[in-house]
């Protein structure tokens, strides 16, 4: 039996055909990387221009995952590998908690290393991931599809919508918004240099994105104080030394000997080793204030020692 045709995908911006780049393949290197270089420009003014939809979905974000809500990135190929790259970077970084930021890929982990596109063409494909972590109306799933027609990625919100979960679809080019899409994030990116390869401006863009939601959700979630990653784990020489230096910048009068030590005595979480310095506590103590402050380092500064 001959296959159907799969659905013409010719409107989609992603898919169009970009009249500057049309002779790439006759272009010297120097022009090739002048070429994808300067396309790439688009990228930031795609996020700059989608920052009141990107800025209403991060603090409806904020709200739940304060509330021990969680975030749910869906998505297939470079879409799929990006949520489970920022969810990834997530607990090194902010050391909050694997289950915190989730992400998943058409295909499961196996495709983060070999392709299963053919797994996106399923639009209830999530449904056993769903259910294995138990989503619920505390939590948010960002579909990421950069065409925005991915079965995969436009089912997740159906399904996370009938568990009554908030909802955002991130895409790179527009069209019809999914039912139970309660966030729609578009990413102006247009045409690519090579035809339909979304890996390219598309992809930077959608990780830049990304980057912003997770760095500014946790900013709000006390993670950040200035712009010092406060919550670091410090678990190899360049996050240790990393945290040195941190404690260093509050009291520049510290030699790293003593910093080094004092983030020892706080078991190196730098917050705890601040508060401990700069408030006269010893390791018990700091943590009962910072916990007393919900985590937030400026508050734990700003307050009396609980008694």
């Amino acid at each position: 039996m001959t296959r159907a045709l799969p659905p013409d995908r010719s409107h989609v911006a992603t898919e169009q055909r970009q009249a500057a780049s049309q002779d790439f393949d006759r272009l010297s290197t120097a022009d090739q990387l002048a070429l994808m270089a300067s396309d790439h420009e688009r990228v930031a003014e795609a996020v700059s221009h989608a920052a009141p939809a990107l800025g209403a979905f991060i603090d409806a974000l904020s709200l739940r995952m304060r509330e021990g809500g969680r975030l749910i990135y869906c998505g297939a190929g470079t879409s799929g590998r990006l949520g489970v790259l920022d969810a990834s970077e997530c607990p090194p970084t902010f050391l909050s908690d694997p289950s915190q930021v989730v992400g998943l890929i058409a295909g499961g982990d196996a495709a983060l290393r070999r392709s299963s596109e053919r797994k996106e063409d399923d639009p209830d494909g999530v449904v056993g991931e769903f259910d294995a972590l138990g989503l619920s109306s505390r939590d948010t799933v960002l579909a990421i599809a950069a065409g925005g027609t991915t079965p995969y990625a436009r089912g997740a919100i159906r399904h996370a919508r009938l568990r009554g979960a908030l909802t955002g679809f991130l895409v790179c080019s527009e069209g019809e918004i999914p039912d139970g899409c309660d966030h729609f994030i578009l990413l102006a990116t247009g045409a690519e240099v090579l035809t339909g390869s979304t890996r390219l401006k598309a992809g930077s863009a959608t990780k830049l994105a990304l980057n912003a939601i997770t760095t500014i959700v946790f900013t709000k979630l006390g993670k950040v104080h200035g712009n010092l990653m406060v919550d670091l784990a410090a678990t190899n020489d360049k996050l240790v030394d990393r945290a040195i230096r941190t404690l260093c910048e509050f009291e520049p009068s510290l030699t790293r000997e003593v910093a080094a030590q004092l983030l020892e005595d706080a078991r190196g979480s730098v917050k705890v080793a601040i508060v401990m310095r700069s408030c006269g506590l010893d390791a018990t103590s700091a943590r009962a204030r910072l916990a007393a402050a919900s985590g937030m380092l400026r508050l734990a500064l700003s307050q009396r020692a609980p008694e």
